[in-house]
């Protein structure tokens, strides 16, 4: 894909405002461009009168990965997914661990050219069993991620957003509608937080989960990242896993993540494991029942449990499988209680490896190692 195929694309969620702009409605910061001005995403502007999108078929780079990884425990376990970003991002969190593409300002780092159907034959040959949009948000390059997962679709490849949910209602819908599992990273529970360290606001990404509990069929997985001393508090882990528990039910998962330092808060010490342990119990406490520990070797805490009998339904020694305890039905072996998700008779054998790889082996250079 080269040439034509890299020109901006016209956009649909815009409309005209005041002193002849022209604002963004993709997402809540409703960006009033001018001509030939960008969106803080970067990748989103106007141009000709009308708002652009400029990664339409470009690409970071290509992982195959565990879909563990994304994090997603409880969709297709221990099979494969072809992993791919843009550039540019919607939030500007300070602790962003993809910063150099998430916050990037040079297209021209976009070598790798990767069309709908480049991707739909890519997952094909390399026997992965979903397409995930992840390293900087979806959101931002609606467009394109839907004309892929349409693409995937077709050859029963499911697509998995890996987002932040900082969207409007409108395209929302559209989005979502198109996806057949997603992550959402819900970074904190006070707007303090979002404004302080993600220059964002904490009630639409709320306003996305209850859209997915409610009004999709869309299995959605939840991570929150625990930051020493901005994050990690008892009352606010308490008040999440409540929310969590009241709003959107006990049985979604909620993976609680470790932080390491990175971007703008390299001063800001890692995550103590016990911060993690410590959130797990509060959050079960709450009546959540898959609770989640991960960036930290943690194997009870990254395997699933059955809420019934308490057996081992999934061992999970960082993304590598072992004793499988569901039925060929998705139940507990022991007491048929059902596990929510989307599960086959066996789990997939793909194991912890990652494997970056290259769409057109042809192209310069060498695959990006994102994280």
């Amino acid at each position: 894909m080269q040439g034509d195929e890299f020109k901006p694309v016209p956009t649909r969620y815009w409309h005209r405002v005041e002193r002849d702009k022209i604002q963004c409605d993709v997402c809540p910061r409703f960006c009033k461009l001018s001509e030939g001005q960008r969106g803080l995403c970067f990748v989103r502007g106007r141009e000709n009168d009308q708002i652009m999108l400029y990664t339409y078929g470009r690409s970071s780079g290509f992982c195959v990965d565990p879909i563990e990884k994304k994090p997603l425990n409880h969709f297709l376990p221990g099979t494969p997914v072809l992993s791919f970003g843009t550039a540019g991002c919607n939030l500007s969190c300070k602790f962003c661990q993809n910063w150099d593409m998430s916050k990037s300002r040079e297209m021209d780092t976009l070598a790798d050219s990767a069309s709908p159907q480049d991707l739909v034959e890519a997952c094909q040959r390399l026997d992965c069993r979903s397409i995930a949009f992840t390293y900087n948000d979806p959101v931002i390059f609606l467009e394109y991620a839907i004309d892929v997962a349409d693409a995937c679709r077709e050859q029963d490849i499911n697509a998995v957003a890996v987002t932040a949910g900082y969207i409007c209602p409108e395209p929302r819908i559209e989005f979502y509608r198109h996806m057949d599992a997603a992550n959402v990273d819900l970074k904190a529970f006070t707007e303090r937080f979002y404004k302080k360290i993600c220059g964002g606001e904490l009630a639409p990404v709320l306003d996305t989960l209850k859209y997915l509990r409610h009004e999709t069929d869309v299995w959605f997985e939840i991570t929150n990242l625990l930051i020493p001393g901005e994050n990690d508090s008892d009352a606010e882990l308490e008040q999440m896993s409540q929310w969590i528990h009241e709003n959107l039910g006990p049985d979604v998962p909620l993976h609680f993540s470790a932080f390491h330092p990175d971007w703008k808060m390299m001063d800001t010490p890692p995550t103590p494991p016990a911060t993690l342990t410590r959130a797990r119990e509060i959050a079960r406490k709450a009546g959540l029942h898959y609770v989640y520990t991960g960036n930290v070797h943690d194997r009870t805490g990254s395997s699933t449990w059955c809420t019934g009998c308490g057996e081992l339904l999934i061992e999970r020694d960082w993304y590598q499988l072992g004793a499988w305890g569901l039925d060929a039905e998705g139940r507990c072996a022991h007491c048929s209680t059902p596990l929510p998700g989307r599960f086959e008779a066996r789990p997939g054998t793909w194991g912890a490896q990652r494997l970056p790889v290259r769409l057109h082996p042809r192209q310069a250079g060498t695959p990006r190692q994102r994280r």
